[in-house]
């Protein structure tokens, strides 16, 4: 047997490439999928089945492309009306070589989710390992929060139902393969542990260690970010994604090519640090620092935006296109050549976005001259905040500008990298005094400033 996890950074997305005797099988693969190919040739194997756990809010699935390039079968849960692949229902079996992969029905997370028991023919009938998808990380489970905010208790149920009477029967020994890992946004509490078994999260994960009924309590009272790209990924996941032949090569431009592109309407990303943005920046453009660029595009980026990208190097290009397609943004028209000295050394000109240290924060506040923007999560805020801090987390203050205080006005998230890209969305919507708080709340509480 090989099993490879294929990690995709940034979206903390696991895929799954499974082979034994020359056949192989694909679990959630992601769209940029030479990979699961790369790896069906060295080891001499063909791709036979691609296995979906569940329609992805996050991602865009890479199943079409990879049947349409290996000739693989799609297999699917029931209840979702996909218009590709096929459904698998509860205690089908696939062969995949010596090994054997059972469909588990195991609905919560989305209707249709399926989890898929491995065995092989020397295991006696115990399972191996079972990949969860959704349903079950390593310390946590599956955000059970889509559709009807009064469908919530039933669909958090139906998660319970699932772990107890389908995965925990497999027995303590199964390994866990999800499809997610620590900082994905389908879960709100994912752990680093990057190996577990059923066992290890019926002991750890304190989730599994609740009865039904506080089970469900607390999935309904959790409160999960919905970037406004899901209902995009929910379309293009059910319909099928357009065909991805091959990444896209964003060509180089010259300042004054960049800038008529901006003219006619495509939108800048700057993926430098927050210290290189706040120096010097295109007036307009959104600052997506390249870690922050999988978290945040989707709260701001409309579906098939046409997009142009500042980097600080040219292997920063290649990494961000990987991550917009992805999330679903194709039109990814050009990169500044040179970065931001070719567009300042052709004349044209920069904006800056200042920074302002945490005690200079608290002398303003306390003679009434600035107000403060808290952008950082709802537990984050919870856990302590600045007295009278308006709070709007990073995602949603474009959306949310009506409620935005008047300026001057100071961005906190915990160290600067958010309240930079709130900032740049402030500023795109005509706040002009914006500054990015310097070092965020790590550096409020460093000095021992009072919350």
């Amino acid at each position: 047997m090989i099993l490879t996890r294929i990690e995709s950074k940034g979206l903390a997305h696991f895929s799954y490439f499974l082979g034994s005797r020359g056949e192989a099988a694909v679990i959630d693969p992601r769209r940029d999928c030479s990979v699961y190919l790369d790896l069906a040739r060295r080891e001499e194997m063909r791709i036979r089945h691609v296995f979906e756990t569940h329609r992805h809010e996050d991602f865009v699935t890479g199943s079409l492309d990879l049947a349409r390039r290996s000739g693989a079968a799609i297999h699917h849960g029931a209840g979702t009306p996909f218009a590709f692949g096929s459904a698998i229902y509860d205690g089908e079996e696939v062969k995949v070589g010596a090994l054997t992969l059972r469909a588990l029905h195991t609905p919560g997370h989305t209707v249709e989710s399926m989890s898929y028991a491995l065995y092989d023919e020397s295991s006696g009938g115990v399972a191996l390992a079972v990949f969860t998808g959704d349903a079950l990380f390593a310390g946590d489970t599956g955000r059970t929060d889509f559709g009807a905010a009064e469908e919530g208790p039933r669909r958090a149920g139906l998660l319970y139902d699932s772990l107890v009477k389908k995965l925990f029967p497999l027995g303590d020994g199964a390994a866990v393969f999800p499809a997610h890992g620590a900082g994905s946004v389908c879960g709100r509490g994912i752990a680093r542990r990057t190996v577990s078994t059923l066992g290890l999260e019926r002991a750890l994960n304190p989730e599994l260690r609740l009865a039904r009924e506080a089970f469900i309590a607390r999935k309904v009272e959790q409160r999960h970010e919905l970037p406004a790209y899901f209902k995009t990924m929910e379309r293009l996941n059910t319909e099928g994604p357009p065909p991805l032949e091959r990444l896209p090569v964003p060509p180089p431009l010259d300042a004054e090519e960049f800038r008529e592109r901006m003219h006619g309407g495509a939108l800048v990303i700057d993926l430098r640090e927050p210290a290189s943005f706040s120096g010097a920046h295109l007036g307009g453009s959104y600052h997506l620092w390249l870690d922050g660029l999988t978290s945040f595009a989707g709260h701001v980026l409309p579906e098939g935006a046409p997009i142009l990208l500042v980097a600080e190097a040219k292997g920063d290009v290649k990494r961000a296109v990987r991550t917009l397609v992805r999330l679903g943004y194709d039109r990814l028209e050009g990169c500044l050549r040179g970065g931001i000295e070719s567009w300042y050394a052709a004349g044209y000109a920069c904006e800056s976005m200042p920074f302002i240290a945490v005690r200079d924060v608290a002398h303003a506040l306390q003679e009434q001259s600035l107000r403060v923007l808290d952008v950082r999560s709802e537990a984050e805020w919870e856990s302590g905040h600045l007295t009278g801090a308006t709070h709007i987390p990073a995602g949603q203050v474009e959306r949310r500008l009506a409620e935005v205080p008047p300026p001057p006005l100071a961005v906190m998230c915990s160290s600067g990298n958010r309240a930079s890209f709130a900032a740049s969305v402030l500023r795109r919507g005509g706040f002009t005094e914006v500054r990015n708080v310097q070092g965020g709340m790590s550096a409020w509480k460093s000095a021992g400033l009072p919350l």
